[in-house]
Parts: C-alpha cells; sequence; structure tokens
C-alpha cells in the first residue's frame, strides 16, 4: 500500500490547540494523528480533542506502558472519553519491566479481551520484539529509528509473520521533526533526554553508534524536512513527531513543511 503519514505530539497540548491542529492536518491530507502517553498526561485525553477537530483521520497513542496503566483502566479511559474504537490505534509498551518481551506476551491476550475492536500495535525497538510483533499483533510502533535500522526492524517483523502464516501487519514509526532556524537544536535535546531515559533506551542509541542529535530530521526548510523523511521508506506510515512549540501558529507550521502533500 501507499506510504502514509501521521502526525504526533506530546501529550497534554492544550485541548483548544489540539483540536485545531488535526482540524488542520486532516486539511493537509495526514492520515492519523497520535499522541504519546506519559506520567503526566495521558495520551487518550489528547486523542479525546483531536477527535473534536477531525472526524474522519484515524487516531492513535503510542505507546501506553503497562507499568502505568493496566488493560482495564485504558478501558475504562476509553469508555469515559467517548472515542470510537474503530478509529483507534493504541501502541502499547512494556515500560521499565525486566523482562519486556515476556511481559507483552503474557499481557496479549488480556488486552484483546479488555480491548475489543482495538488494533493494537506492539512498541518495539529490538529484532525479537518486532518478531513477536509480525507474529501476533495488528501493527508494530518503531521508536527513535534511523531509516536503515527501520528497514532492519521490518524485516524481522515479516519474519515474524512469515513464520506464523500471516500477512505482514503495518509497521509505524515515530520520526523527531524539527524545521526551524533552531531545529539541530530542538533534536539534539529531544534526543539527549531519550538517551539517558533507562537502560533499555541506553543500550538502543548504544547500538546505533550515531552522534547526539542525528537520530530525526532536523531541518531549514521543507524541501530538506521532505527528503529527509522520505528516506523512512520501510514505515507503512511515517508519524511526524513534532518538535515545535505548542501553538497552533508553531505546530502549523510543522504540520505544513513536513505534510504528504508538500
Amino acid at each position: 500500500m501507499a506510504q502514509e503519514r501521521g502526525f504526533g505530539v506530546a501529550a497534554g497540548l492544550d485541548p483548544g490547540v489540539a483540536a485545531e491542529l488535526a482540524a488542520r492536518c486532516q486539511e493537509l491530507g495526514y492520515a492519523s494523528m497520535w499522541s504519546n502517553d506519559h506520567p503526566a498526561a495521558k495520551g487518550l485525553e489528547t486523542v479525546a480533542e483531536f477527535a473534536k477537530g477531525a472526524e474522519r483521520v484515524d487516531l492513535g497513542v503510542a505507546v501506553i506502558a503497562l507499568d502505568r496503566q493496566q488493560p482495564a483502566e485504558i478501558a475504562a479511559d476509553i469508555e469515559r472519553l467517548g472515542l470510537d474504537r474503530g478509529r483507534l490505534w493504541l501502541g502499547i509498551g512494556s515500560g521499565f519491566t525486566e523482562k519486556p518481551l515476556t511481559t507483552m506476551r503474557a499481557a496479549l491476550p488480556e488486552l484483546r479481551e479488555a480491548l475489543p475492536g482495538i488494533r493494537l500495535l506492539l512498541g518495539a525497538m529490538g529484532p525479537r520484539m518486532c518478531a513477536f510483533g509480525g507474529e501476533a499483533w495488528d501493527g508494530v510502533f518503531l521508536n527513535w529509528m534511523t531509516p536503515e535500522l527501520a528497514a532492519e526492524r521490518r524485516a524481522q517483523v515479516e519474519a515474524g509473520a512469515k513464520e506464523a502464516g500471516r500477512e505482514t501487519p503495518p509497521v509505524f514509526g515515530y520520526v523527531r521533526t524539527a524545521v526551524a532556524v533552531d531545529a539541530a537544536e530542538r533534536l539534539k535535546k529531544e534526543e539527549s533526554f531519550y538517551r539517558d531515559l533507562h537502560p533499555g533506551y541506553r543500550n538502543h542509541f548504544s547500538r546505533l553508534e550515531e552522534p547526539v542529535g542525528t537520530v530525526g530530521v532536523a531541518a531549514q526548510e521543507p524541501g530538506e524536512a521532505q527528503s529527509e523523511l522520505s528516506r523512512y521508506r520501510a514505515l507503512d506510515t511515517v508519524v511526524v513527531r513534532a518538535l515545535a512549540s505548542g501553538t497552533i501558529e508553531e505546530m502549523g507550521k510543522l504540520a505544513e513543511a513536513a505534510g504528504p502533500g508538500v
């Protein structure tokens, strides 16, 4: 299928900005709107604001960590917020658990039971987790990938699906993106935070062997951003993870610069 583009923000974006931004992204041709999820703000609440502004695009959270929220709590939030299950993609991750793959294998049946009708994505960075995503999930959500590593991880998703005798599910991925005079500084700041967040991230970036501030897109103008985003050919959906101040003006400019029709 043709590659699609989504637009992603950090959870807790001002509700008015979120609704207006979703409407603008829908006009620009984005296929989906995404929020992460973190201890200070729930991604599903930001997604509910997206839903108020855009009625056609898919809605996603990537990822909800199971060491913070259990399936029953996630289901209760969806019900409380009145979200359309048919539009939802939920990325689920292991969080800071000691045995991530074991945790996710054990959690999948409970997630299926608690969240019927919702497409479940496995948050993955390593090869075994990607293979498991291909084997049993509705899709895989990658994070902090170079184009080259994204291609490797896609191959592992495909291998897992083949082993299970099923079609390869879609592969999504965040690509941190800044298009501004200070784009390089924005990317470096964001990446530096994640590089030391916990051992899983430290190991991931160590294996990448990439300089700080280079895993993503830092561009001065839209043409350069589009060229860099186009290198992520292994992803079925490139989710432009916005590195911009949380105003409709700045978010809107980035959405235009990184949009699918540019």
